[in-house]
């Protein structure tokens, strides 16, 4: 009884065809993509010829074709829709959805050389909302401004790494200047000189040279004068001491 109500059987058949569509209802945000599914179940298939078409209905208004492909076409593409042959099955795709996609989609199944040659599928229904909001729509421009704040952070470390570094080179530098200046510094002039050792008074010996000469009135023959000698003497000055009264009265004494 169904088969007689949904398909129309013709004498040149040799069994029934029916076309189903589905899923029956689809509700997706604006932004996807919707999949449905023809089938086409067929008994003793004789391997005629045929197609299939998509349709739309909005608010019950007439049907608008969007789309075909044929029995021996594996794939065909638009803007819009996507529609790949998987005999018995064609799928067909949605893309990029938007409000004014929703609406009632079916299929319809165009056969040639056939007294019925157009067979209408079940209606599904797509409803299509609104896209949601983007709850990290906010974050990513605080990442996008955290990013830059990371590399300024980044950017000034370095610059003051680098002024330490200078820093440290520098005084490293006077330092060592500094020292080398203390050693090679002339000795100041008022600074107290250096303190002699005292001097120890010590009694001296002078050596003398005495001559003693032959009295000159004597003369001698020169053949028996006596060769002049040099006599040597040590005298040991004492040291002298200073006059004091006693000592000024023993002299006088």
């Amino acid at each position: 009884v169904l088969c007689a109500v949904l398909l129309c059987c013709g004498p040149m058949l040799a069994g029934c065809r029916q076309v189903t569509f589905f899923p029956a209802v689809l509700t997706l945000p604006a932004g996807g993509s919707a999949t449905f599914f023809c089938n086409i179940s067929m008994e003793n298939d004789s391997g005629s010829e045929y197609s299939l078409n998509w349709y739309k209905e909005t608010n019950h208004s007439q049907a608008q074709k969007i789309a075909e492909i044929s029995r021996n076409n594996p794939q065909t593409k638009t803007e819009k829709y996507l529609l790949t042959n998987h005999t018995p099955a064609f799928k067909i795709e949605i893309l990029n959805l938007h409000q004014n996609d929703s609406g009632s989609y079916y299929c319809g199944l165009i056969t040639f050389f056939e007294p019925d040659k157009v067979m209408e599928s079940n209606r599904s229904q797509l409803v299509v909302t609104a896209a949601p909001e983007k709850t990290n729509a906010t974050d990513e421009p605080e990442m996008e401004e955290g990013n830059p704040l990371d590399h300024i952070k980044a950017v000034l470390l370095g610059i003051l790494l680098l002024g330490g570094t200078v820093v440290l080179l520098i005084f490293g530098y006077l330092t060592v200047m500094y020292r080398r200046g203390d050693v090679q510094k002339p000795p100041n002039k008022n600074m107290p000189a250096e303190e002699k050792p005292p001097v120890v008074s010590m009694s001296t010996v002078d050596y003398g040279v005495l001559e003693f000469q032959w009295d000159q009135r004597t003369q001698v023959p020169p053949e028996t004068r006596p060769v002049d000698q040099t006599e040597y003497a040590t005298i040991i000055f004492a040291e002298e001491k200073p006059v004091t009264p006693e000592r000024g009265k023993k002299h006088q004494d």
